[in-house]
């Protein structure tokens, strides 16, 4: 299995590698034509499918704590200008709160208190960026299954969107994953990285951890979860920032 996973990243990376080079060297016309477009979708669609055939539950390989990165890099946002989380931030979080509505027959508002209550899950892995770096790092948090349980999902529900506290260039953050994803055992909202508390750099006071997707998938400065029917109605349509504004995969599993 290891030497699949391992394999399965090559392609991405290189995947990946290939994408940059082409938004790099001024092709981003290219992914402005529908043709083109609709080409990577169904290539997406091909690599979902094939990924959940062949891998189903599989989980994401685990490290010791000797193979943890010593620097582990912020990228993307690495802080939030909104006041309102200003002040969250000033008061340590002690009064913040996970709001979880949508199709779900019991809507929540879960302090961060109460996230750390529940039953929690430690695990060390490789967060691979889409820029070509990785890194590992140990997460705790408690299952994101365990939340959506609380809140009761609604059989219409089919995703999970993660609307976050920062903007990215002037956009509002956001991502989804779907079922299969939300209910992984290696799925969790981060509240700790490496023993301490998430810094605001990393997305405190709560990131999402998909540990089989890629790195732009792992919302920081998570807020609010959303469990809707379709992706149709968030924002662009794609269901994420980067997919919506970068012409990335929705799907970004490796």
């Amino acid at each position: 299995m290891k030497g699949t996973i391992l394999t399965r990243r090559a392609l991405i990376r290189g995947a990946g590698s290939v994408g940059g080079a082409l938004m790099l060297s001024g092709c981003d016309a290219l992914f402005d034509d529908p043709a083109f477009r609709n080409a990577l979708e169904k290539g997406e669609d091909l690599h979902r499918i094939t990924q959940r055939a062949l891998g189903g539950a599989a989980l994401a390989r685990e490290y010791r704590e000797a193979d943890m990165s010593p620097q582990f890099r912020a990228n993307g946002s690495r802080s939030v200008a909104d006041a309102a989380y200003r002040q969250h931030l000033v008061q340590g979080f002690a009064n913040w709160s996970l709001r979880v509505d949508g199709l779900v027959e019991r809507p929540l508002e879960i302090p961060l208190e109460a996230l750390r209550r529940l039953e929690q899950r430690r695990q060390i892995t490789r967060h691979d960026c889409v820029e070509g770096w990785s890194a590992i790092g140990q997460w705790q948090g408690p299952r994101l299954a365990s939340v959506l349980e609380l809140a009761r999902l609604s059989p219409q529900a089919r995703y999970i969107v993660f609307h976050c506290a920062d903007l990215y260039r002037g956009r509002p953050y956001y991502e989804s994953i779907d079922l299969a994803d939300a209910f992984h055992p290696q799925t969790i909202l981060a509240w700790q990285m490496n023993g301490r508390p998430l810094e605001e750099a990393h997305g405190a006071p709560l990131r999402l951890r998909v540990e089989r997707q890629l790195g732009y998938k792992h919302a920081k400065f998570v807020t609010r979860i959303e469990a809707v029917a379709s992706l149709a109605g968030t924002y662009g349509g794609k269901g994420g920032y980067w997919e919506d504004n970068g012409a990335y995969a929705w799907y970004a599993g490796i």
